[in-house]
């Protein structure tokens, strides 16, 4: 129970990595919030974990408020907030993608942590405590050719955690990183282009472990830096993705 009495918001947790982090939150003890543009997958992950549910656009700033405001309702502070919702482009030629792609992807990837601090850092800094992750990739440590901008708003979260947790630890406010491989999730056939049993061989040899991250191994990941036994860990971007970035 080492999230015992906080209360913690993660975004895109409808399905994939961000299931698996509010499940392992809940089962920590925290009182969660399952936040995602898809109501009923929140919901589904939601009801049995006693979780709430909240509907976010968290490219849009009225959304994003919303959701904040109705987490801060639950509890009347916000302890976590879990910055996992994110897009990809398909795989292709860097000069393929159109602007509309383009701008979806910093749009949910790196626009959504500007949205979420702006509207939670002033609380988090009232309370002179939170713990802030943001889920970026090995993808911005390790780039894959034809996803180059998905890569480039991977690379600029991290960029901005690391500048996040400099600004505000005099707040006592940790800012973290996540950097899974790819992984089980919905975004793993954009990934490869295709999900065939060749594609899935060939990405899994770059995997020293020889697998792909797990929801539940991006949520022990995550209770442990958001937990008080990491109070002395910010500005980190761990990689949790079996050895690929060695």
């Amino acid at each position: 129970m080492r999230l015992h009495g906080k209360t913690a918001i993660v975004t895109g947790a409808g399905s994939g990595f961000g299931a698996g982090i509010a499940e392992k939150f809940a089962a920590e003890g925290a009182t969660v919030m399952v936040a995602d543009i898809n109501l009923n997958a929140a919901q589904t992950i939601a009801e049995p974990i006693g979780a709430v549910a909240q509907h976010v656009d968290v490219s849009r700033d009225s959304s994003v408020a919303e959701m904040i405001g109705a987490a801060q309702a639950l509890s009347g502070r916000i302890d976590i907030l879990v910055n996992n919702a994110g897009v990809t482009h398909l795989p292709q030629a860097m000069d393929h993608v159109s602007e509309e792609e383009f701008d979806q992807v910093f749009a949910v990837n790196a626009k959504s942590v500007f949205l979420t601090a702006r509207h939670l850092v002033p609380l988090l800094k009232r309370q002179r405590s939170g713990a802030i992750l943001n889920i970026a990739s090995t993808a911005g440590v390790s780039p894959r050719p034809n996803l180059n901008w998905y890569n480039a708003s991977k690379g600029w979260m991290i960029t901005a955690t690391k500048a996040m947790a400099v600004e505000l630890a005099p707040f006592n406010i940790r800012v973290n990183a996540l950097n899974p491989v790819a992984g089980e999730t919905p975004l793993l056939a954009s990934f490869m282009g295709e999900d065939t049993p060749e594609m899935r061989a060939k990405f899994l040899a770059t995997i020293p472990l020889g697998r792909f991250s797990t929801p539940q191994d991006m949520g022990h990941a995550a209770s442990f830096l958001c937990s008080d036994e990491a109070s002395m860990i910010t500005g980190v971007a761990l990689e949790v993705d079996g050895g690929r970035c060695i």
